[in-house]
């Protein structure tokens, strides 16, 4: 199909999750993420993070989404304790390698790693880019305490820049004592929302990517990618005022520079033109890529196909204000550059 009126021929999205039953209690057994518990108790949303067979291709074929790359869910195994993380972590990879092998036409797989022991996560990250073919890793803001800029994590960017992989930084909670001071004295259910998808999530994912620039991560590795999801995370909209921190480092290029340079970013859910219009005008049409945020937004994609007739992601990228070459760009040509699809 020609793409110049605008309608796209293929439709790729990138921040699509699952989970395994074995992670999945290990979560619900150390606890520390309400979210999980939500998730849990969902019959519907559980099910599906626990599919990668037909029920998803279905969903998929309801949104107009030809293609997804898989991820394990938030926290991943990022906040359990190393003895583990490191095996969860490599039971959940398997887990996707194995969807991805019986439908190669339809997936794709970004690792989960284990930072809460980061030597074995840099090695988790070389097996799965190296053996499983994977194209990339999520990652989530912190490890316990420690944001990802921190000097032992070090390791696994190391191995993201010698293999030319990306890296998807997916939010988290933040840390307690900042949800007691910021993110409390409403109802239960406005203060869990305040802490996630309402603002505290994004304020987070933004951070953990503001950081890695200050800490000098493109200056070591200047080709290295990160991705960021729901619009850029807070950071692209501020972009511009966040590089105000480029005359208080030794950084050999701006702030600005770094963020336009080496980071990437997806809707992952948020589906708003004019949000994706300034996504577009801060870090070009070549640096924007389509998510769904699948399961969590599959509630539209049941409705998507019968309001829409080609699903609605495709809705979304083909009504967007945008030209079509950008359209493209957006929908499938971006990822398939990048993640090499």
């Amino acid at each position: 199909m020609s793409e110049t009126t605008g309608q796209v021929s293929r439709v790729i999205a990138i921040e699509e999750h699952a989970w395994t039953p074995e992670l999945r209690a290990a979560l619900l057994k150390f606890g520390g993420d309400e979210t999980i518990t939500t998730w849990s108790n969902q019959e519907t949303t559980n099910r599906r993070l626990l599919d990668v067979g037909e029920e998803r291709l279905a969903r998929m074929d309801a949104m107009g989404v030809d293609f997804q790359v898989l991820s394990i869910t938030a926290p991943g195994t990022q906040q359990l304790p190393p003895e583990l993380a490191v095996p969860l972590a490599r039971d959940a990879n398997d887990f996707l390698a194995d969807a991805v092998r019986r439908r190669p036409d339809r997936f794709a797989a970004f690792a989960t790693l284990p930072t809460p022991a980061p030597e074995a996560a840099a090695e988790e990250l070389r097996r799965c880019v190296s053996e499983l073919k994977f194209v990339g890793a999520m990652l989530f803001p912190r490890t316990g305490p420690n944001y990802l800029d921190h000097s032992s994590f070090r390791p696994i960017f190391e191995v993201a820049a010698e293999l030319n992989v990306p890296l998807y930084i997916h939010p988290g909670l933040p840390l307690q004592a900042v949800r007691d001071a910021c993110y409390s004295g409403f109802s239960s259910a406005t203060n869990l929302m305040l802490t996630t998808g309402g603002w505290g999530w994004h304020a987070e994912a933004g951070l953990a990517a503001l950081r890695l620039t200050l800490a000098g991560t493109f200056d070591r590795h200047p080709g290295l990618q990160l991705i960021l999801g729901h619009m850029g995370e807070m950071l692209i909209s501020f972009a511009d005022r966040a590089d105000a921190l480029t005359k208080t480092t030794n950084l050999e290029r701006s702030v600005l520079d770094c963020i336009t340079g080496n980071i990437y970013a997806t809707p992952g859910g948020v589906f708003s033109h004019r949000m994706l219009r300034q996504n577009l005008d801060v870090l070009g049409p070549d640096r924007v890529m389509f998510a769904v945020d699948d399961p969590y937004k599959s509630t539209l994609g049941q409705q998507g196909k019968a309001a829409f007739g080609r699903g609605f992601c495709r809705d979304f990228i083909e009504t967007a204000p945008i030209s079509a070459e950008e359209k493209s760009k957006l929908a499938h040509l971006n990822a398939e550059r990048l993640l090499r699809i």
